[in-house]
């Protein structure tokens, strides 16, 4: 009886302590979308744009509306890895796949997002960004109908893979990529159609970087607004809601 007695205690504190420890996301756990924010990093993202830029990041992912979109999806979580690029060869993996299904889960993706080092300061490759962010789009350690690049950028596509090679081989693979583009008051002096292209941004961003299923751009006016204009991206990727092409 004692022997008993004893089994069952040690089997009822290993039950216990499992409660206790996360659960990983297993290869074959299924969410509503599998998202990568591919942040630019580039140059002209100075030290103030970019703390900015994260600090955007943190804010939208801590938004009611984000968390409301997040669980109101059938399975009730998405999947979203951070990443940020510069260069041909300069892309770095800032918060690997973590799954969020609560508001908590997403305000300490917003924190860790938030409080990494930059990794670097290179030239503008978006074709090579979205190469970068398909391949770990193909070994998501989860399963989705729905995959998402959400491309961010203060301008055109200067280094690096073809951009449209680059995106179309993404859609032939059912990928859909998104765009936020990142408008500057003042034209970067060594380059201004880098940031001003014929036309504007935006539509440089609409015409070369987006394509897929429900795909749109957007336009942030400057990084003061990035935290507004991600909160909304956000909840419009998250819920795929079809809609205007653009929105500002």
């Amino acid at each position: 009886m004692h022997a008993r007695l004893l089994v069952a205690v040690a089997t009822l504190v290993l039950a216990m302590g499992q409660l206790l420890v996360p659960v990983p996301a297993r290869a074959e756990e299924e969410v509503d979308l599998l998202l990568v924010l591919a942040a630019d990093v580039s140059r002209s993202v100075d030290a103030q744009k970019f703390k900015l830029q994260r600090n955007g990041y943190a804010a939208a992912l801590a938004h009611p509306r984000v968390h409301k979109a997040i669980e109101s999806g059938p399975a009730g979580r998405i999947a979203i890895c951070f990443v940020e690029w510069s260069g041909a060869s300069a892309q770095a993996v800032m918060v690997d796949w973590t799954i969020v299904a609560s508001a908590a889960d997403a305000l300490r993706l917003g924190e860790r997002i938030r409080d990494a080092p930059r990794p670097f300061m290179d030239r503008t490759a978006i074709g090579s960004a979205i190469d970068y962010s398909v391949r770990l789009l193909d070994n998501a350690p989860a399963r989705s109908a729905r995959r998402v690049i959400d491309v961010s950028g203060d301008g055109t596509s200067n280094a690096g893979r073809n951009l449209h090679a680059a995106r179309d081989e993404a859609l032939a693979k059912g990928i859909t990529i998104n765009g936020l583009a990142i408008l500057s008051e003042v034209p970067l002096p060594t380059n201004p159609t880098h940031t001003h292209p014929p036309g504007g941004l935006l539509a440089y961003f609409e015409n070369n970087v987006i394509g897929g299923p429900g795909a749109f751009a957007l336009a942030a006016e400057g990084f003061e607004a990035f935290g507004a204009s991600i909160a909304s991206k956000l909840v419009k990727e998250i819920a795929s809601v079809d809609g205007a092409r653009h929105m500002r």
